[in-house]
């Protein structure tokens, strides 16, 4: 039987390890409930400290945590986090060698590791299911679980596996993680992770020091510069397409800002550095599409501008929610032109092709990687989405639906831009090799290398370490990568550098186009999803008397919210209400009463005395300017900022 954790033993690790004196809400009422080993979900909001969810138990515990998430980024960033604070951590996915792998799970088994993080596309792989039951694992931490439900807005089908793992640790809790679920996905997460029981615990999604804003022009790029030119710091600007990322952040530039453009058709290294130089400050501006983001750690950004609308409040909330993380004053702001909503209901209809039309998209991307019918089953492939849509003509959100419906039916799977290692194949038999060696010495020890590091070169392509080469061989890593080009030149082997790049699995062979089956129901169930979160952002953007907050936090499932004050619905109740304010020395009466202790409204009213119709209303305006706020207790307090 496990021991129990005192209080003291989880604060002392808090102390230590990150400095902190005590918890956030919910986070200790989670970890709790992980130590007492209930399957867990936890609902925290972007920036609500997920981490230490799973990390303050594991460390207060004998045993190894594996964290699943689909982040490579972010697995790195957690990784070097936690061996600057003296953690043993690692992290596997496609970016590494399988002597790599081989290494880390041979560490998990024999305890020398207490987080190893996991994409979901390795939980499949023989050599991690061969390992996991040897490892004494303590719990199981899944990230971004919205993914694995087929009602979220983020469906993976690489995440099912996570299932199958629980099979392998039957005795391990489960650690469920989102920062945005409706309550139907919260059922699907719970139901798909196979919970013993349903257990909930939910963060508030209030974030007080965030003003949301909607503005409703004509001049998207006047309101863009004004607030810019009058909030100070860094800032975000999210915008549809990948030519106006490159026409926005021109605009910056041309009045003086340091703007520079994100998408994913950039090249990997581009990508980097421009993230690398907006994260330092060297950068002020980054416009960008959804691809930038993900799992950057960067606290003080001031200000999130959307310039078109998102796809869904969960989106939304997500990409804006990555301002004021160090809990000063941010804004989110949400421009919003006369005929952006025919052009969501037409993007919509693009999104959503006709079953022939995915089942034609569906052949040309076998065509495209050069797959013959009745080939390609369990193959993968590196595949670049910019490239495909701009050499068949076809429009991106028509094809990402497509992609999405063929994995949903079990067809294909496509996996999120990843590092992968470099790769070679030998082109020429054994015997050539021989004497291509005797006539070129130079490279002679250098082809002894590779055959002696790596088998079954001569039949497919094999991930290499370039790295490992270099410590065996005495050359740089950059001498390394010139031999090999040289090797690829005189066609002796294909070499595929290392890259950035989604890779596209094939399920099963390539079927002729009328064998393809698309069950109606999945297509008519991600429509009718799709299009109910479209409607849901359609109403935040055109709401004009609820306090955005409040819609934000009921969209997620909270029971009690109250005005935040200050989105621009709230400042404006407040404006007029002051305006209109007849009597400042009623409020002041209000407002002293209040400081000595809460108290309920009738009583209050009677304490006041004078006009009881006067007092009601002084009291009704300041509620709806969110000075006062009204309890469980039905008492009324001051809100304090």
């Amino acid at each position: 039987m496990k021991r129990p954790v005192d209080d003291q033993t989880l604060q002392a690790i808090l102390r230590r390890y990150w400095g902190f004196d005590s918890f956030r809400p919910v986070q200790e009422e989670i970890i709790r409930a992980v130590l007492a080993g209930r399957d867990t979900l936890a609902l925290l909001p972007t920036g609500g400290g997920k981490s230490l969810t799973y990390q303050v138990p594991t460390l207060a515990r004998d045993g190894l945590c594996i964290v699943v998430t689909p982040l490579i980024a972010l697995m790195k960033d957690q990784v070097d986090r936690l061996h600057k604070l003296g953690i043993r951590a690692a992290a596997i996915h496609a970016g590494l060698s399988s002597r790599q792998i081989d290494v880390i799970l041979d560490n998990c088994v024999y305890g020398d590791l207490k987080f190893l993080y996991v994409a979901p596309e390795r939980l499949a792989s023989e050599i991690f299911r061969a390992r996991v039951g040897r490892m004494k694992v303590s719990l199981l931490a899944v990230d971004e679980a919205h993914c694995i439900s087929q009602w979220g807005y983020d469906f993976r089908p690489a995440y099912l596996e996570i299932g199958t793992l629980r099979e392998r640790l039957p005795d391990v809790p489960v650690l469920a993680l989102t920062a945005s679920a409706t309550q139907r996905v919260t059922e699907d997460i719970m139901e798909r992770l196979r919970f013993a029981e349903p257990h909930l615990l939910r963060g508030s999604f209030a974030r007080p020091n965030l003003s949301f804003s909607v503005r409703r022009t004509e001049d998207k790029n006047g309101q863009l510069l004004r607030l810019v030119h009058n909030v100070a710091g860094s800032g975000i600007v999210y915008v549809r397409t990948r030519e106006a990322t490159e026409q926005i952040a021109r605009l910056l530039r041309d009045e003086g800002e340091t703007a520079a453009a994100y998408h994913g058709g950039m090249a990997h290294a581009e990508r980097s550095l421009r993230q690398e130089e907006w994260i330092a400050g060297k950068t002020r501006i980054m416009v960008a599409t959804n691809a930038f983001g993900m799992g950057i750690d960067k606290s003080d950004v001031r200000f999130v501008v959307h310039y078109a609308m998102c796809d869904s409040l969960e989106s939304y909330y997500q990409e804006a929610g990555r301002a004021g993380r160090d809990g000063k004053r941010a804004y989110a702001l949400l421009l919003v032109a006369p005929d952006d909503a025919d052009r969501i209901v037409r993007r919509f209809e693009q999104e959503f092709p006709p079953l022939e039309r995915v089942k034609e998209i569906y052949d040309k991307l076998c065509s495209y990687l050069q797959v013959a019918v009745g080939d390609g089953a369990e193959s993968s492939y590196l595949f670049n989405i910019y490239d495909f849509c701009h050499r068949e003509h076809l429009y991106e959100g028509s094809v990402l639906c497509a992609i999405k419906l063929l994995q949903l039916n079990g067809y294909l799977t496509l996996t999120d831009a990843r590092e992968h290692p470099a790769r070679i194949l030998f082109t020429v038999g054994r015997d050539e090799l021989y004497r291509l060696r005797l006539r070129r010495d130079e490279l002679d020890p250098f082809i002894r290398v590779l055959l002696r590091l790596y088998n079954g070169v001569f039949t497919e392509f094999r991930p290499i370490d370039e790295q490992q080469i270099a410590d065996w061989s005495g050359y740089t890593v950059e001498r390394v990568r010139e031999l090999l080009r040289r090797l690829w030149q005189l066609r002796v082997i294909r070499y595929i550098p290392a890259n950035a790049s989604p890779i596209l699995y094939l399920n099963e062979e390539r079927l002729p186009r009328a064998d393809l089956y698309i069950a109606p129901d999945t297509y008519l169930r991600r429509k009718e999803l799709t299009r109910e979160r479209f409607e849901q952002m359609l109403r935040y953007a055109s709401n004009e008397t609820e306090c955005r907050s409040e819609v934000i936090e009921r969209y997620f499932g909270a029971t009690e919210s109250h005005p935040c004050g200050i989105c621009d619905l709230c400042l404006a109740r407040r404006r007029a209400a002051k305006q209109s304010d007849g009597d400042p020395a009623l409020r002041e009466a209000i407002l002293d009463a209040l400081t000595r202790e809460p108290t309920d409204p009738h009583t209050l009213v009677a304490r006041l005395g004078g006009p009881p119709e006067k007092a009601a209303e002084a009291l009704q305006r300041m509620q709806a300017t969110g000075e006062l706020l009204l309890g469980e207790d039905g008492r009324l307090k001051i809100r304090r900022p």
